[in-house]
């Protein structure tokens, strides 16, 4: 239906005034319906000239195919270089196993422990398709045909095997040879000093010397950070307008170049001076984004339209009744928007980032409203399936994970728990956009009385508008619409300045890798990794090959001082996968096992440098050296709380799955000596039923007395079998699988009973929200059980006497202690206020009348 008396730009958003709130319009049936074609579109003369100032062409042997879809240039990249000796390793996730970064923003970033040289290489070159989102230059995701939130970075890397020579040489093979590209249309970028690079581009490759670009440091020369691995980089350009010549040619035209292939030969280490060293091993660090090569080959104007993501585009067109084909710049504009941040949130949501308003939550909430707004500013509505006041973006999320099986396979098993967070999530924010209006109303109400009070002309200031668009979902075109019909103004300068400080603190937390060389470098090449014995026995003799205060490196201390030992084996569990660290000592005796000379407590440990255990504790007697030999005895009490309630959490899992859906998974957890915390995903509060239900499957698993089977074997085996993965660990190509058979099947490292009858048995303490659609369980078992049941045994003995009732009469009791105690209430209640008539009436009786006076 049409409101005449609303304005277009709150139809637009579907909003109209109603009690001051919000409410969505209803297309009518008769709204004429205009289908997308089923082809990928060649975008017009005009529109390309827009968005990229570039015709398209047609590049020999490049024609739309199957040949060049998506998927066969990503598999043509992997095959390529495993064909080269290069091992095929799949995407990491887009939570890092990183805490310097916030998403992963780079194919390299799974391997920068290796090209740090703090674990060793697993293979000595590899090459992967990694999922990537970077969200920094979001204003420019679809006015630009580059620019994404999520993209597939294509790479392939040496751990000093080869160097630059045969990465220039496979590149240009790849190139030219499997994908086909005209050598005439490539150009070659190159560090302005880098005399090696330029020298194989030119001499041994063959490219023309005019098209080679020497670069500055800041286009061409790759760091970390301040200090670290670094070096100079090449990059490949594709030329989309060869007739303009090599004279006074540009790079950064967009119009007429992109760059889609970038080489980092990591050759340096730089210093805190600024000076740079050659590194022993030289690395190799490379990127093809995927949708620009796909844009080159499938012969279209901007990455949105390559069938990574057009699909997505496509359906979002149909659902809002245009045609992209037949739409202007702006509405293609939005549709790209859509096509984009769609691709990201469902790939976030599949990795377990849940939508929030703080750290990855906000970033996935962000992207959802950017999609919501956008979609209802081009007339979405409804769930396309004849539900008008249901949620889109499920459908489209339909459409992503049908494009999703080759670049991450978990998606599709993820489907449920992905369309039920989105349809949650969009239908809060369209109760919020109702919010975001009656807002703005007072903000324009408060505007127009200010302006009248002083004689200035109305506006709202850049804060406000700010506020309701980033909070509220509002887009800046609708709000200075809604303003300049009240007769209102907008500080657009005000507004670009927060939008601008929004986007610097995205771009500073966001988007920098950090390496880092420090003391830590120096420590580890004198030390190995420690060999761990805990699985087998709790007591080890071993020597002490380095001994840190504050994370210096000593030789020795004495009695009363904090320390970290580091030892060449051990049998402390140092804390990872959820589970803390071992306590227990660690005796220094005499030569050849005399008086005992040293006692050192250890309350933590942790793993540091790859894989050396770092053991935290205190001297607590005598003193120790570099180089003695120690006897290593963990706490056994404290590690079996610790086997019990890490196999309880492996079982809690299970029944969670069991009892809530197979959706559910892992966003978390911590296993302790006295207690096991869990935290997974779900979007509601469970019921006590469900709760007494996963309980009782959890003690019946115990009761079995099930042996555990632990064997280890290649991370795609266990993968294969349906071993689950623990949230936040990092896997090699050799893992460890912990069963309970029948019941669940695990990739775990950490410490287990070996029968499930060791737990004894198990209780939930509290279940609750932690944020939005994830929820926590706090459980104990084993020792810790038992304690707790004798204790609330303890707390139900001494209230029965002193209600004098029996255990299963407690509750009766209680109920009926409550219900005198109110009817108690409510009778001292009558009574005060028939006290306070009474007093009144008292007053009253005694009241004299006086002469009234004349007031002036």
């Amino acid at each position: 239906a049409v409101y005449p008396h609303i304005s277009p730009a709150r139809r637009s958003l579907g909003l109209r005034r109603q009690h001051g709130r919000g409410a969505p319009a209803r297309r009518t049936s008769a709204t004429p319906v205009v289908c997308c074609s089923g082809s990928l579109p060649v975008a017009s003369q005009s529109s390309q000239s827009t968005m990229t100032g570039a015709n398209p062409v047609t590049v020999a042997g490049t024609e739309r195919s199957s040949e060049w879809s998506g998927d066969a240039i990503r598999r043509r990249f992997l095959d390529f270089y495993a064909a080269r000796g290069h091992k095929i390793l799949p995407s990491s996730s887009l939570v890092p196993d990183d805490p310097t970064v916030f998403l992963t923003i780079a194919g390299m970033l799974q391997f920068k422990p290796i090209f740090l040289g703090k674990e060793p290489r697993r293979v000595p070159c590899a090459t992967t398709s990694q999922k990537c989102i970077r969200t920094n230059d979001i204003e420019n995701v679809g006015r630009t045909s580059r620019h994404q939130t999520f993209f597939e970075m294509l790479g392939n890397f040496s751990f000093g095997d080869y160097f630059k020579k045969d990465a220039i040489k496979w590149a240009w093979e790849l190139t030219t040879k499997e994908y086909g590209l005209p050598p005439e249309r490539l150009w070659i970028s190159v560090f302005e000093d880098d005399d090696e690079a330029f020298s194989i581009w030119l001499n041994e490759v063959g490219v023309p010397k005019e098209r080679i670009k020497r670069m500055g440091e800041d286009d061409n020369f790759w760091t970390s950070g301040a200090t670290g691995p670094c070096g100079p980089c090449s990059e490949m350009y594709y030329d989309f307008h060869p007739e303009r010549g090599s004279l006074n040619a540009d790079l950064n035209d967009d119009s007429r170049f992109i760059e889609f292939y970038n080489l980092v030969f990591m050759q340096y280490n730089k210093n805190d001076d600024g000076s740079l060293e050659p590194l022993k091993q030289k690395n190799i660090d490379t990127g093809m984004g995927l949708e620009r090569m796909a844009r080159i080959l499938q012969n279209v104007p901007n990455n949105y339209e390559t069938d990574l993501i057009f699909p997505i585009m496509e359906k979002a067109a149909s659902m809002a009744l245009v045609s992209y084909s037949k739409a202007d710049n702006a509405m293609r504009t939005n549709l790209k928007v859509i096509g984009d941040h769609m691709r990201a949130v469902v790939y976030l949501i599949s990795d377990g980032v849940i939508p929030s308003n703080i750290g990855r939550g906000y970033v996935v909430r962000r992207l959802i409203r950017r999609v919501v707004r956008t979609g209802r500013l081009i007339g979405m509505r409804g769930d396309g399936h004849e539900n008008s006041e249901g949620a889109f973006l499920p459908s489209l999320a339909e459409t992503v994970i049908s494009l999703s099986s080759e670049i991450d396979p978990d998606v599709e098993s993820r489907r449920k728990s992905i369309l039920g967070e989105l349809q949650r999530e969009e239908l809060r924010f369209v109760q919020t956009l109702g919010r975001g209006e009656k807002l703005l109303d007072e903000l324009l109400d408060e505007a127009l009385g200010s302006a009248g009070d002083i004689g200035d002309k109305p506006c709202l200031s850049g804060k406000d508008v700010f506020l309701l668009y980033d909070t509220y979902g509002f887009p800046i075109e609708i709000t200075a619409e809604i303003a300049s019909e009240r007769g209102v103004t907008i500080d657009m300068k005000g507004f670009d300045i927060e939008m601008e400080n929004q986007r610097k603190q995205s771009q500073a937390a966001h988007n920098v890798i950090k390496l880092s060389v420090g003391n830590e470098t120096e420590i580890i090449k004198s030390i190995p990794d420690t060999e761990f014995l805990g699985y087998e026995s709790l007591f080890a003799t071993a020597v002490v090959k380095g001994i840190l205060i504050n994370g210096n490196p000593v030789e020795n201390v004495s009695e009363g001082t904090d320390v970290e030992i580091l030892l060449d084996r051990t049998p402390f569990y140092a804390e990872s996968g959820g589970q803390v660290g071992d306590n227990g000592f660690l005796y220094v005796y005499g030569e050849e096992g005399g008086k005992q000379n040293a006692v050192i407590e250890i309350k933590d440990v942790q793993k540091s440098l790859g894989n050396i255990f770092v053991h935290k504790g205190t001297i607590k007697q005598g003193s120790v050296e570099v180089g003695k030999k120690i006897d290593a005895a963990v706490d056994g009490k404290l590690r079996q709380g610790a086997k019990a309630h890490h196999t309880a959490t492996h079982l809690l899992q299970s029944a969670l799955k069991s009892v809530i859906g197979s959706e559910t998974s892992q966003a978390g957890s911590l296993v302790a000596f006295d207690r096991l915390r869990f935290d997974f995903s779900f979007h509601r509060p469970l019921t006590e039923k469900e709760l007494l239900e996963i309980e009782s499957l959890v003690n019946q698993w115990i009761s079995d007395a099930t042996h555990l089977e632990t064997n280890v074997m290649a991370l795609q085996d266990a993968k294969n079998a349906g071993a689950t993965a623990m949230f936040g660990e990092k896997y090699g190509e050799q893992v460890r699988v912990v069963e309970v058979p029948g019941v669940s099947m695990e990739l775990c490292g950490g410490t287990h009973v070996s029968n499930t009858a060791e737990i004894r048995g198990f209780k939930i303490i509290s279940e609750q929200g932690i944020a939005s659609g994830v929820r926590r369980i706090e459980a104990v078992a084993g020792d810790a059980f038992v304690e707790y049941v004798c204790s609330r045994d303890n707390y139900m003995r001494h209230l029965c006497s002193s209600l004098k009732v029996k255990a299963e009469d407690v509750n009766s009791r209680v109920e009926t202690i409550v219900e005198e105690l109110r009817t108690a209430r409510n009778e001292a209640s009558s009574l005060r206020s028939k006290i306070a008539v009474l007093k009144a009436a008292s007053l009253a009786s005694k009241a004299v009348l006086v002469e009234p006076h004349n007031v002036r």
